[in-house]
């Protein structure tokens, strides 16, 4: 079944003195890439949070951001009272006498190594491991859903392209065989007009063997039976089990190949026009399926 790349879910929880609030976005990519936004506290279990992803999504860029509003005394990061020291220490000799300057301790406290985040001990961990894996099979639950939906609207548009194709297909099916009557009779008319003023006598296998050269090298049954056999294939992927994405992206390459291949064999310009529809409905294809996981 496929499913489009573009999602977004969220989810929210209220814990103790602590509020969360985490986002989930995807869209296109060829691969599974991963960008995690989470604070200093969580950053310990992006591995984690990334092995939940890759067992939901295939395919697709996905942003994860977590925001947290902790109201606990626990909130507080530890000062490191020696950094600060040694700040004041090098500070000092700038200032020297001038009492423009002052040491602002807020700015100080910005400065790498005066602050840093709390020791975690195991329990504290596993808490936090509780709370953002809640919070992410939620907000996996609805990007799974808004892909899912969009994922039917797409399956749809492919399947009325396809529908586009095979439509095409028995039209030249139809036209095939008279482009070979046509060629036949405009060779003997063009013949007996070259010999209507002499003795010479048309040789009707010569005819026949300029036909039999002339279908031979536009024959393109083979190539409609593979064109067939690519969107039957490509339908039965479409409504597969598995994430369809990349092998549609091969079909749909494969299909063009034989429709170029069809266009170069005949200069019908019938069969041209229609391999223009099926050229123009598999570049819709394509553009599609860049979008499906």
């Amino acid at each position: 079944m496929i499913h489009s790349m573009t999602g977004f879910g969220e989810a929210r929880l209220e814990e103790g003195q602590r509020a969360y609030h985490l986002e989930l976005r995807s869209v296109n990519n060829r691969y599974f890439k991963a960008t995690l936004h989470l604070p200093d506290d969580f950053a310990f279990l992006e591995a984690e949070v990334d092995r939940l992803l890759r067992q939901h999504i295939v395919r697709g860029s996905v942003t994860l951001r977590l925001f947290v509003r902790d109201l606990s005394p626990q909130a507080a990061a530890e000062i490191n009272p020696a950094a600060v020291r040694a700040y004041v220490t090098h500070l000092r000799p700038l200032i020297a006498d001038d009492p423009r300057l002052t040491i602002d301790l807020a700015t100080l406290l910005n400065l790498p190594g005066a602050c840093q985040p709390r020791e975690l001990d195991e329990v504290e961990r596993e808490q936090k491991w509780r709370v953002l894996s809640q919070l992410v099979r939620t907000a996996l639950e609805g990007l799974l859903r808004m892909r899912a939906t969009e994922g039917r609207a797409l399956a749809q548009d492919l399947a009325e392209h396809c529908e586009r194709v095979r439509r095409s297909l028995a039209a030249i099916r139809a036209r095939s065989p008279l482009v070979l009557e046509e060629y036949r009779d405009r060779l003997r008319a063009r013949v007996q007009q070259l010999i209507a003023d002499s003795s010479i006598q048309l040789a009707e296998e010569e005819l026949l063997k300029e036909v039999s050269i002339y279908a031979e090298r536009s024959d393109i049954s083979e190539e409609l039976s593979r064109l067939d056999a690519h969107l039957e294939q490509f339908e039965a992927v479409m409504n597969g089990p598995e994430p369809p994405g990349r092998k549609l992206e091969f079909i749909a390459q494969e299909m063009l190949r034989e429709a170029n291949t069809i266009g170069s064999k005949t200069g019908d310009a019938l069969i041209a026009r229609e391999i223009v529809e099926i050229k123009s409905a598999v570049d819709r294809i394509k553009e599609q399926v860049q979008n499906a996981e």
